[in-house]
């Protein structure tokens, strides 16, 4: 028994390293939501930090509130391809450790 607690403790430093690996590769990735068919771009890091908004200069005429829908709306999409890129980044680094079926590490 005392061999299994061991190489458990062996995975688990070993997935503790590849987190921080992918976490500071996550920091440098970047997703682009889009809104108004790329009338408005919102470019976000893997770590939630809005870089840059890119809006069409024929927005500007037009109504306020709709801008802000787009805007919005970019930012989710934003958001859903940040969660996705995590998702994937991050799935793997869990298959070594046997997990029961169901059970999720938070990340």
């Amino acid at each position: 028994m005392k061999g299994g607690i061991g190489q458990l403790m062996k995975q688990a430093q070993q997935m503790q390293a590849d987190m921080k690996k992918a976490q500071e590769e996550m920091a440098s990735l970047t997703v682009t939501g889009e809104s108004g068919g790329g009338m408005v771009k919102l470019t976000m890091s893997c770590q939630h930090q809005v870089k840059e908004l890119a809006i069409d200069d024929a927005l500007f005429g037009d109504d306020k509130d709709m801008l802000e829908d787009l805007i919005i709306a970019a930012f989710n999409d934003a958001q859903r391809k940040v969660e996705k890129t995590t998702q994937e980044k991050f799935s793997g680094l869990a298959g070594g450790l046997n997990l029961p079926p169901g059970m999720k590490l938070p990340f």
